[in-house]
């Protein structure tokens, strides 16, 4: 039976055993400290949003080095115009997005040197696309300047010219109605087939605040010409999601009683969202004084499943608005054994299962009912969960969450091992499929005593 001392200690340890170094210099974290008698698949690699955590936990030290390093060495692998020919010739002849930032990066030998090798997806299972890393990546950029008051590496050309390219990545005029970003599926964290296609929570959340930040990391110079319209899009998307995407009793029933094949622009159903498509468990699922921010909503489609990361990265960057913060962490609060039970917590609620599992996931044996992204628990949401609750003064929640998991590690760190995901419909079980010692789940365990 381990202290909490000792857990916090041993998760510090193990975090700095993670970090990945090029030419003898930190820059980053690996995805998970491989056990050897496992397949490594890339848990060898440095992904973006994997490494946030890890950020954050050594920006709470004082240790901004590893952060900056991370920030520039990304920066070079970064699709532009003198690097874009060698990317596409391993991507099948594809010209990828000029800006786009890799998922990961490993370090190679090659020529008896080292190297760094990114990897934008065109070695991923099922070649997804990343998506939401450049959205991490201007995140943790204006952290790092926050954290460190580092004026000097955001000002550099490199960095202003690298962020007006993600800029005019992800702003491109395109056949669109919405101010939500239109993306294929697996394109985040849930980068498997799981019916996360079109126009996902999690991925406007965090375009949301990575707008936020990229306009007030670019100098006013080089963003005279696009200012005024990230502003418009900021307060387009924050009505579109505050307003179409809110779920409680009341948009319950008013959904209930939807009328379909409505014309014109003063209308109530505006995406025709029929309610026979309303999902039986979400009308008693949903508790008086909460509510949550649907998954996804398309022409004709809103996704009832609850998305952890979507609702609470919209709590933290003030996507939603005060009065829907609040009941979001009502309703964790109400429904706590449903999502988070004994690890925090679900990734999404409910799993999907049976026949739509079948059609959903393809078959994937990964993602079976109440595990991997399907309905699993992530201990790395521990500290969207703190962060979240301790910005709309919940503390008691924050407090509760770290209370469960260090009462799991401390008694069963050694079986445990600071794995990826737990299975079960409370989070009992150390995933089938997954990594121990896998560096996010200790990341998310510093951050989120230092929140506290």
């Amino acid at each position: 039976m381990y202290t909490e001392k000792e857990l916090l200690s041993e998760a510090w340890t193990r975090l700095e055993a993670s970090v990945l170094k090029f030419e003898n210099e930190p820059i980053g974290t690996v995805a998970a400290a491989i056990d050897k008698s496992t397949q490594q698949f890339n848990y060898g690699h440095c992904f973006i949003r994997d490494f946030v955590p890890s950020a954050l936990a050594f920006l709470t030290r004082g240790q901004g080095e590893i952060v900056a390093n991370f920030l520039r060495q990304t920066l070079k692998l970064q699709i532009n115009d003198k690097n874009i020919d060698e990317v596409r010739a391993h991507m099948d002849g594809v010209r990828p997005g000029m800006g786009l930032m890799p998922a990961s990066f490993e370090i190679v030998e090659e020529e008896g040197k080292q190297a760094v090798r990114a990897d934008f997806g065109e070695r991923a299972i099922g070649r997804v696309t990343p998506v939401d890393s450049c959205l991490w990546w201007l995140i943790l950029l204006r952290i790092y300047q926050r954290a460190t008051g580092d004026q000097e590496l955001v000002q550099e050309a490199g960095f202003q010219r690298g962020i007006r390219l993600i800029l005019n990545l992800y702003m491109l005029k395109q056949f669109d109605m919405y101010p939500t970003l239109l993306v294929p599926e697996g394109a985040f964290m849930i980068d498997r087939r799981m019916g996360v296609y079109e126009r996902p929570l999690e991925i406007q959340a965090l375009f949301y605040a990575a707008l936020l930040a990229a306009d007030e990391l670019l100098l006013p110079k080089n963003k005279q010409d696009i200012h005024t319209e990230i502003e418009q899009r900021l307060a387009r998307l924050k009505t579109h999601i505050r307003e179409h995407y809110w779920l409680d009793l009341e948009k319950v029933n008013e959904i209930h009683r939807y009328e379909n094949e409505q014309f014109g622009e003063e209308i109530c159903n505006k995406f025709n969202i029929y309610p026979e498509s309303l999902e039986a468990w979400a009308i008693d699922w949903v508790p008086k004084e909460g509510g949550y921010l649907a998954g996804n909503l398309g022409p004709g489609r809103m996704d009832f499943r609850f998305f952890a990361i979507g609702n609470l990265m919209s709590v933290i960057c003030s996507l939603a608005d005060e009065a829907q913060s609040q009941k979001i962490m009502n309703l964790i609060g109400k429904r706590w054994i449903d999502l988070v039970g004994n690890m925090p917590m679900k990734l999404c609620f409910p799993a999907i299962e049976d026949k739509e599992w079948e059609l959903i996931t393809g078959c994937d044996p990964k993602n079976v009912s109440w595990s991997y992204h399907n309905g699993g628990s992530w201990p790395v949401l521990l500290w969207f969960l703190v962060a979240a609750a301790l910005k709309v003064g919940r503390k008691s929640i924050a407090e509760r969450g770290i209370r469960i998991a260090e009462k799991r590690w401390c008694e069963y760190k050694d079986k445990d091992r600071w794995p990826e995901y737990y299975d079960g419909r409370k989070g009992n079980l150390v995933g089938k499929k997954a990594m121990r010692y896998q560096t996010w789940t200790i990341a998310a365990y510093i951050v989120a005593k230092d929140l506290m």
